[in-house]
């Protein structure tokens, strides 16, 4: 167990809340390639936003420790640990990783910063997703939300996320007064970007974090196929979100970063630098309908032609790695950005290669309610598996967001509390 003093304290007075990236909590340690991998280097206490009726009052603290980028390389990333008012008792109380759906390159978008207190965060999705959040709190869990973009801001980037997702549960059990163990039972959530970050680190644990006590992972709409989404989301409602992507890949992948120094126009140029500093939802209301084509002197058809550019392609590729934990995948059949044939295809590699997939195919719901909706059975999935319950290798239809007297007789047996009912003749306990 780790003994440190707090080196940054909470923010007071009115000042504005610093950028991540003007903050001096996340400066790196010239000794980093020294430290072992979630090895804490500052911590400080910080106090969240209470959003609508969520008057959590709960004890967070933000602690940076030492990470790896996709090329092994160190790094420094942050974790915001969130504790329950009223903890669990033991043999029922767990840590929950929620990797929120940072979806954009700028800091402001970072958990450790869109839900303090004082941040301007208006237009990020973290402070929404943390009403979902309070779910686990109220069972008394306790809760790790990582930067899993790292300070580069590199969304879409493979591998990473997931390291940065296993160090910063390795950074919150190491905290002493947090009276977290090192065999505490570890579930892993995240929706969406978050859904796509969760995979990764379900993909990674059994390698990079063989000694976390992971049980479970809720993987929702975890995107499936990174290279799909950019070129079915390109020039329409979501073009911002493949717009960001190139932006924050580019970081990464210098193979990348050439063809658009080489052939980006003067206003393909512009907009990515304008998007990003821009937070998620202002992005996607400036770059609808935008088309990466008009941002390169060459069709963009033969840019993804390229060697370097299918092998980085083949990289971001999710089902490569098959998780030895149970896995349940939550996706929206009529899903209008995520595709459900991605999912499909993201379900069938990791069933090939031996993985034990509950995977909930919704009917009714689409890409922005699945994730309240399946909340409950999310963390309902995640206690079974801390009871030590049986998981079963297989999918079912769900419907979601119909009221009680509307179920037909066959379903009500497979209703949860969320309203989602699974169609296939079992309770939904029994996933």
């Amino acid at each position: 167990m780790a003994t440190y003093v707090d080196e940054v304290s909470a923010q007071t007075g009115t000042d504005p809340l610093p950028l991540p990236t003007q903050d001096p909590f996340y400066d790196a340690p010239a000794d980093l390639d020294g430290m072992r991998p979630g090895e804490i280097i500052r911590s400080r206490q910080v106090e969240l936003k209470d959003y609508w009726a969520s008057h959590h009052r709960s004890a967070a603290r933000q602690l940076l420790y030492r990470s790896t980028d996709l090329n092994d390389t160190p790094g420094v990333a942050a974790t915001t640990v969130v504790l329950p008012r009223k903890r669990a008792r033991d043999g029922e109380f767990q840590l929950l990783s929620f990797q929120c759906a940072i979806d954009a390159v700028t800091s402001q978008c970072f958990p450790s910063y869109a839900l303090r207190k004082g941040a301007d965060s208006s237009k990020t999705i973290a402070p929404f997703e943390f009403l979902v959040v309070r779910r686990a709190l109220a069972k008394g869990w306790a809760v790790s939300i990582p930067d899993h973009e790292g300070m580069l801001g590199a969304w879409g980037a493979p591998r990473e996320p997931g390291y940065r997702t296993l160090d910063g549960i390795r950074a919150a059990l190491a905290v002493d007064d947090h009276e977290l163990s090192a065999e505490t039972p570890i579930g892993l959530w995240g929706y969406s970007g978050g859904g796509m970050a969760t995979s990764w680190a379900a993909e990674m644990a059994a390698e990079y974090a063989p000694e976390l006590n992971i049980i479970g992972a809720v993987l929702g709409s975890p995107v499936g196929d990174m290279a799909s989404a950019l070129m079915r989301l390109n020039g329409g409602f979501h073009a911002g979100l493949p717009v960001m992507a190139i932006e924050g890949l580019r970081r990464v992948y210098p193979e990348l970063d050439r063809v658009i120094v080489d052939h980006a126009t003067d206003s393909g140029r512009r907009h990515l630098a304008e998007i990003a500093a821009m937070p998620t939802l202002d992005a996607l209301r400036r770059f609808k309908s935008h088309d990466i084509d008009d941002y390169l002197d060459i069709p963009l058809a033969d840019v993804l032609a390229r060697p370097e550019i299918v092998e980085m392609m083949n990289d971001l590729q999710l089902g490569t790695h098959a998780p030895t934990i149970p896995l349940l995948v939550v996706q929206a059949v009529h899903d209008e950005v995520i595709s459900v044939d991605d999912i499909d295809g993201q379900v069938d590699r990791y069933r090939d290669q031996g993985a034990a997939v509950t995977y909930v195919r919704d009917q009714l719901s689409e890409h922005y309610s699945l994730l309240p909706l399946s909340g409950p059975l999310a963390v309902s999935w995640l206690a079974h598996r801390l009871e030590g319950r049986p998981h079963r290798n297989r999918t079912v239809t769900a419907v979601a967001g119909q009221r009680a007297p509307r179920w037909p007789k066959r379903l009500v047996a497979g209703r949860t509390s969320s309203g989602m009912a699974v169609d296939d003749g079992d309770d939904a306990s029994a996933a």
